[in-house]
This record gives C-alpha cells, structure tokens and sequence, in this order.
C-alpha cells in the first residue's frame, strides 16, 4: 500500500492556504475504495441524514447545476465505471445506480452518491461567501450543523490565523471572489482509528485543547494513528455562480510509511512538519500531548531507511 497523496513531504505546508491551479480531468478521483465510500454514505445518510446534509431552499438550481456537472464528467473520465441508462447513472459492478432524471429536491444528495467526494456549496451574501448547502459524511473534525450558513471566515474561525479580520481570512475572500479555474489543495491530520465519518464540535475541540491528553492508547502509537489527507477542489458554477467545494479523505495507517520506497524522505519531511507546529496549531490538530511520540515514530523510520 503506497499513499495516494502525502502532504507532508514538503509539497504543503501546514496552515497555509496553498491553491494550485488542476486540471479539469482531475476534478474528481476514483479508486478501488469506492464502494466502501458509498456504502459507509448510505449507512451515514439512513441512520443520521440531519447530520450529513443540510441545505437553503433556494440552493436547488445550484444543486442540480453540480449533479449535471457531476455526470457529464464522470461517463467522460471514467466510462468504464459510469454510464447513462434509462435516465439513471449507473455504477459498473457494484448493483448502484443513481436517478438523475428526478433528483427530487436536494440533488447535491444525489451527486453525493456517485462519487467519494464530500460536497459543500458555498454563496455569496452581504457578509461574504457562505456554506449554503452540503453534502459532509466524511467531516475531518468539524460538524456541518454547527457551519451550516455562516461565512467563510467564521467558519475558520477555530483554524488558527485564519478567523475573522486576519489577513489569511482577507486572502481567502479575495480568491473566492476571482475564482475562475478548477484549483486544488491538500490538508493533513492525524487520527487514532480509521473511520471516515470523523466529527467533532467547537465545544469538544476546546476541551480537547484544555485536556490535551493522549489521542492514541497504549505505548505503540503507531498501532493505532492514521494519516488522514484531505484532497480539496473549488470551481465556481458556470450558471449560478456558486461555487462548490469538494473534498477527498484518504486514509493511511501512519505505519504504511515504514513500507513507501521514499519513506526516509518522507518521515523526515513529516517529523519536520510536526516540529514546525506552535503551540496553537498543535491544539488544533489534537497533537499536543503526542507529538514528540509521533516524530520519535517518525525518526525512526527516517533513520533505519
């Protein structure tokens, strides 16, 4: 098993905004994992749909505007695994199929289906771009309840250095605003398990930042910490104006590294990362009480590779 995308090889740097231009064939990744991803978003939407999705009523346009996106770029990129047929997208081997011709009245949750791709679209208003809807059953600790129609400097307002009036927040508006090409970024984190759906409130991070004990149980913290990489896009929709937000999680036992044929290269670069953290951003990521455990992991590998 080799990652897919590693971040902390130098290519990111942590708690930087970091847009790069891609390439529309690469909107959106497929892997073998998709079933999985599917699967785990019909348990999400059956047993806790409020949680998963939320949505303005006057977003519907937008929403189908990204399920026809959606569709037309996937039997393009991918006809292997996606096809028309009889006004549904079906997915090659897997039993699923999606109806396109009637979404009913939240279409996002529809495109959300097809893809491994959370879903969030956001809206220009008097106070700046705005989570209008989204489809996140795979939340890298945050709850879309809780950002759910607030603006996009309040919504990283736990994110340090990015809240309301830092210059971060300014840069972030500005390129919202002139967004005008498919562009890309990569985020990291650490977590003690390898679930996807991974939530977490306002109210638990700041008790997580007071407690700041251990995230990983037991002394071989490399038996239980996963690499957990976030792949983000933003594209601003041709027709309403909207632009939508998709991200990607990867997730790779942090031990995997011992096993990638540049793994001194990249343990080092990620012990570097983990160093580079303040104090702050450790809190943040939930790393605090753990991050020298993690780069003497690190080091580890850097050193016998």
């Amino acid at each position: 098993m080799i990652p897919t995308h590693t971040p902390y090889d130098g290519s990111s740097k942590p708690f930087a905004i970091g847009l790069k231009q891609a390439q529309p064939r690469d909107w959106i990744e497929l892997d073998e994992h998709l079933e999985a991803y599917l699967a785990e978003k019909d348990r999400l939407y059956t047993t806790i749909s409020d949680k998963v999705f939320v949505a303005e009523p006057e977003t519907r346009a937008a929403q189908q505007e990204v399920l026809d996106l959606m569709v037309a770029h996937l039997v393009e990129r991918y006809p292997e695994t996606y096809r028309l047929e009889g006004g549904r997208c079906v997915i090659s081997g897997s039993g699923r199929s999606v109806d396109i011709a009637d979404a009913g009245d939240n279409p996002l949750v529809a495109a959300s289906k097809l893809v491994q791709e959370d879903l969030i679209l956001m809206r220009q208003g008097e106070n700046g771009w705005r989570l209008a809807a989204g489809s996140l059953c795979f939340p890298s600790s945050w709850r879309l309840s809780e950002k759910f129609g607030k603006a996009i400097h309040d919504i990283h307002g736990p994110v340090p250095g990015f809240g309301p009036g830092t210059r971060m927040a300014d840069l972030i508006a500005r390129m919202f605003d002139k967004l005008a090409v498919l562009v890309e970024r990569f985020n990291w984190s650490i977590q003690a398990d390898g679930s996807l759906y991974h939530p977490l409130s306002d109210r638990q991070r700041l008790a997580r930042s007071a407690e700041a004990d251990s995230t990983f149980p037991g002394a071989d913290i490399a038996a239980h910490a996963f690499i957990r990489v976030e792949r983000q896009t933003l594209r601003k929709l041709p027709v309403t104006g909207d632009i939508l937000f998709t991200i990607r999680i990867y997730l790779d036992p942090l031990a995997v590294l011992a096993r990638t044929p540049d793994r001194a290269q990249l343990a080092a670069s990620f012990a570097g990362q983990l160093m580079s953290l303040d104090r702050d951003q450790l809190d943040y990521k939930g790393l605090a009480a753990d991050r020298h455990r993690l780069v003497g992991f690190l080091n580890g590998i850097a050193s016998t590779s």
